[in-house]
């Protein structure tokens, strides 16, 4: 009789962790996808500006357009954003578990693992309630290092120091971590009796 119990037990168990495992890589696929939109939106709008005036030009569209693609993709319960270490928009700030991923990305980074390749989640339980956070970091290169490179032109370092006094992305390299896409999803909130 124990046995069976024990079997049941078992059972039970493990169809539950098969079903959160398949509800996380719902989730996971859900976030890249959403990742995958932002970065794909986000580069159109900045490449249309550049094309129209400029990086200086660039630097006013994603002052507005990536705060607006973000929040028009914060949806069903989703909130999509983007953070790094070295801010240029200081409501982009990490959070604990975004600064560490943040490090854990640069360390794996430094060891030889593609920047475009890094990708962290979790599921997260506290007080407030339970959440699921998936970050994509974000490599630099391209049509970026106009505005965040080493060589910036002296009009982008105006139109910077006007948008962004308290500046900090710049002197990346090629290849460096940018920073990364950051997705949010409810799963269950605790609420005070």
């Amino acid at each position: 009789m124990r046995k069976l119990i024990l079997a049941i037990i078992l059972l039970q168990f493990s169809t539950q962790l098969a079903a959160e495992n398949e509800n996380t890589a719902q989730l996971e696929e859900k976030a890249q996808n959403l990742a995958a939109q932002l970065a794909m939106q986000l580069k159109a709008r900045l490449q249309n500006a550049m094309e129209a005036g400029g990086p200086a030009h660039a630097i006013t569209a994603c002052n507005v357009s990536a705060p607006q693609i973000a929040e028009e993709l914060s949806t069903g319960g989703w909130q999509v954003g983007r953070t790094s270490l070295k801010l240029r928009n200081p409501t982009n700030n990490p959070d604990e578990w975004e600064r560490l991923t943040l490090l854990e990305f640069e360390q794996q980074l430094a060891s030889g693992t593609p920047a475009a390749s890094l990708h962290a989640s979790t599921v997260e339980t506290d007080e407030e309630g339970t959440r699921y956070r998936y970050m994509k970091a974000i490599p630099i290169g391209g049509v970026c290092m106009a505005c965040h490179g080493e060589a910036i032109s002296e009009d982008v370092q105006s139109a910077l120091a006007e948008k962004y006094p308290q500046d900090a992305a710049i002197d990346y390299k090629p290849g460096d971590l940018r920073g990364a896409f950051t997705m949010t999803k409810i799963l269950s909130e605790d609420r005070p009796d």
